[in-house]
């Protein structure tokens, strides 16, 4: 798989929905498997292993609304998701779901047959976290693509040679032919092809030949660095600069673009969101109210932080456009922090961008080392994620060393280890909004603590290591199942009982149930 990208893996993708691992990454699937079919879809079986996160999930956290999206080739932000499944009908595609018993390894496994009137594919693929994905086979044959290159897949007559100024031919065994799968930076061809499928990027950093990283964990910077103590986000922008093959100034803008995102997605929440389908209603103005009046507890600027994360929360179980950063669950910690923080401090949104590259490098790490999905780690893959990368975000805007940063990102970590995932009533909101708010407090304590030098204790990178352990020890129910914790309450199961039952009656949601 490719070297993690900050604006492939950690922050990002722009999308709308209420999970990245579920929706964005359906979505990217989908895609995929549309350009598998040259856009000519009549039939599409998905299939989902009785073991894993998805039979239980799939349709309240957004996976039917990313793949649908995705098998009509829309983008993970396009307006319309919210319709997709009716959109797909409306296209004369018929779906079908089935539960299966295959012992899939990875609980995030799509398997997707596919069918029109000459032919029929199938794909399997994994959402990885955070909206990343892998397709492990095509009709039957073992492989690898993440969406990071222009795959072009040629059947020819085996025996038959095949070159290409590529950056990675791989032939598979394909029963009578053979399967060459070419990544290059555009399609190839091939006179003697017997068939050719050719799937685009869906990552907006693409791969390439040759690129190599400045390092990939956080030991392996702090001993390239050594006493030259760089601020986190100069090393941050250098590490992508070399991913992407980007100048300073294009990495700091792009992460400045998606600041002003953010910062309009907060202010679409404070302003009002409604939706049907969801646990909780818009109760942001209410508290952005009672801050203005002076009406909360003395939090100084924590109360800015709590408003704002709760803002984009409201915006993300509303359908509105968030950011994955790292996730979409969550999505609010990490921006929330970092915008309520510096605007409370007078910056500027380049301060906030070098502030988002910083924590994108924590993320970073991370990833590279372990995952950002809830069904394979719980919460603390996603929160604990969250608040190590804003408590490093934090002091950068304090203009606290590199070290700090690190510490304070250790810290924040250590406390979120063993955190479960147990959506109410099976959606992304609750106990999720408290979680945000508690990843945001805690980044902003332990960015405070490091910035008096306090001690970690323990290196960034054993801590994600002892996250990783804890993960493999942590049971199904308590990974993003909604089999365990609140998710299995009286109350959890009556309020999705309740939600279920509008649903169904195309309720308008007015309240009286």
């Amino acid at each position: 798989m490719s070297t993690v990208s900050i604006f492939n893996d950690v922050i990002g993708p722009v999308m709308r929905g209420p999970s990245s691992s579920h929706c964005a990454a359906a979505l990217r699937i989908g895609r995929l498997a549309r350009d598998l079919m040259e856009g000519d879809i009549a039939e599409v079986l998905v299939e989902f292993d009785r073991s894993g996160s998805l039979p239980t999930t799939h349709e309240s956290q957004g996976s039917d609304m990313g793949l649908f999206g995705g098998l009509l080739g829309w983008d993970a932000d396009d307006e319309r998701l919210p319709d997709s499944a009716q959109a797909l009908a409306d296209a004369g595609i018929k779906l079908r779901f089935e539960t299966v018993d295959v012992g899939d390894p990875h609980p995030n496994t799509y398997r997707l047959t596919l069918r029109n009137t000459r032919e029929e594919h199938s794909l399997i693929a994994i959402s990885t976290g955070g909206g990343m994905i892998e397709v492990l086979s095509i009709d039957g044959t073992a492989l690898s693509m993440d969406g990071g290159y222009h795959e072009t897949l040629i059947w020819l007559p085996k025996g038959t040679a095949a070159e290409f100024a590529a950056d990675e031919v791989t032939r598979h065994d394909a029963g009578e032919s053979q399967l060459i799968q070419v990544k290059a930076a555009a399609f190839v061809e091939h006179p003697a092809a017997i068939a050719v499928r050719r799937l685009a990027p869906v990552l907006p950093v693409p791969s390439r030949r040759d690129m190599s990283v400045p390092f990939t964990s956080c030991a392996e910077m702090l001993a390239q660095d050594g006493e030259t103590k760089t601020a986190l986000w100069r090393l941050a922008a250098a590490y992508e600069m070399a991913r992407g093959n980007f100048t300073e100034r294009e990495v700091i803008d792009k992460m400045i673009a998606i600041v002003r995102i953010l910062r309009k997605s907060i202010a679409s929440g404070i302003a009002g969101t409604q939706y049907e389908d969801r646990v909780l209603g818009h109760q942001s103005g209410r508290f952005n109210e009672l801050m203005q009046a002076g009406r909360l507890l003395d939090g100084g600027a924590l109360n800015r932080v709590v408003l704002y994360v709760t803002a984009l929360m409201e915006v993300k179980s509303s359908m509105g456009v968030i950011v994955a950063a790292p996730t979409a669950g969550a999505c609010a910690a990490l921006p929330g922090a970092v915008i309520g923080m510096a605007e409370a401090m007078g910056k500027s949104e380049e301060e906030m961008a070098q502030a988002m590259l910083a924590s994108g490098l924590i993320g970073v790490f991370i990833a590279t080392r372990w995952t950002f999905a809830a069904e394979v780690g719980g919460c603390q893959a996603e929160g604990g994620a969250a608040a190590s990368m804003a408590a490093a975000a934090l002091v950068t805007l304090a203009g606290g060393t590199r070290d700090q940063s690190i510490a304070a990102a250790s810290m924040a970590f250590q406390s979120m280890l063993g955190l479960i995932c147990d959506p109410i009533a099976n959606r992304v909101e609750a106990p999720c909004l408290g979680k945000n708010v508690m990843a945001a407090s805690n980044a902003l304590s332990c960015a405070n603590m490091a910035l008096a030098d306090f001690d970690p204790l323990i290196p960034l990178d054993e801590v994600i290591d002892a996250a990783k352990a804890v993960a493999e020890r942590m049971p199904r129910e308590h990974r993003c199942t909604s089999l365990g914790g609140l998710a299995v309450t009286p109350t959890s199961l009556e309020i999705e009982k309740k939600l279920g039952a509008k649903k169904a009656k195309g309720c308008g949601g007015c309240g009286s149930c």
